[in-house]
């Protein structure tokens, strides 16, 4: 990516990006750094942010960025990605809210209930945990923006896809009530929902298949995502362009969200039953 007003705007800037060691994290953390900002990226896995920040850095000289181990559902490890993230200039300019997953699947009359609380754990309470503690250092610094990441499976039914997108509709709220009381100090707060994005988490769906073609067929711009798609518009949510847009959930998508979500028969009813998929339980 080069130089652009855009991307000078970014320049030298600090900012977190939660679950930034792959996927949509890992493309907006690169995309940053491209733009010569400060990234800090946290996640649990210590050596696969370790060898992402390498794979940046070898990449973009005109950046700089280090690692934090951290969970974003432990208070005390956002605590520290942070300040880890305020250390290089001072200031936390911009986060990016990215860690999220999902746990459960399946018909909604069969879902594991301990995996439905850690995935809502995980998408909802973790990105509160980020909100809470970044926020604070925005509104210390005199302003910043946080950026959260959702999903169409928030605006778009996902059927038997089990806890992951009544979670992301709590993310999509959850900004728009940040947003809400923190436009006050020059905070804002806007989300993005990707739509089918290719990451290694769907490559089962992107590699192709009956699942991948009924994503296109209710597509009207029908390809699947790349990570530069969503990493576009997350630059300019955290940049100077954007100082008067907050509160706003944007699906990055191709469209998709002006039809329906996918349809994942072919995926499931193998696994469950054709009865099962309609709520009916086995005695």
């Amino acid at each position: 990516m080069g130089n652009n007003d855009g991307d000078s705007g970014l320049a030298k800037m600090s900012v977190l990006v939660t679950g930034g060691g792959s996927g949509i994290g890992l493309g907006i953390a690169t995309a940053l750094a491209a733009a010569g900002g400060h990234i800090t990226i946290c996640g649990r896995n210590e050596e696969k942010l370790s060898a992402a920040a390498a794979g940046i850095e070898a990449d973009n000289p005109s950046g700089t960025v280090v690692t934090v181990v951290a969970d974003v559902t432990a208070e005390d490890d956002v605590v520290r990605a942070v300040a880890k993230a305020s250390e290089r200039t001072g200031r936390l300019d911009g986060v990016v809210a990215c860690a999220g997953g999902n746990e459960t699947v399946g018909p909604v009359t069969q879902l594991d209930v301990d995996a439905w609380r850690r995935t809502v754990d995980l998408n909802v309470t973790g990105t509160m945990l980020t909100i809470k503690h970044s926020a604070r250092a925005l509104v210390d610094a005199g302003g910043g923006s946080i950026v959260t990441i959702s999903s169409i499976a928030s605006s778009n039914t996902h059927r038997w896809f089990g806890a992951y997108g009544p979670s992301k509709a709590g993310v999509d709220h959850l900004t728009r009530l940040a947003a809400d009381e923190l436009g006050a100090s020059n905070v804002r707060v806007n989300c993005i929902r990707p739509g089918l994005t290719r990451t290694d988490l769907v490559a089962l769906i992107t590699d192709g298949g009956p699942v991948l073609d009924d994503y296109m067929a209710n597509t009207p711009i029908a390809r699947v995502g790349e990570v530069t798609d969503i990493a576009a518009l997350a630059k300019f949510l955290l940049g100077p362009e954007s100082s008067w847009i907050t509160g706003q959930v944007i699906n990055v998508d191709g469209g998709q969200m002006l039809r329906r979500g996918p349809d994942f028969r072919s995926m499931f009813e193998p696994m469950f039953g054709a009865d099962a998929l309609r709520g009916v339980v086995a005695p």
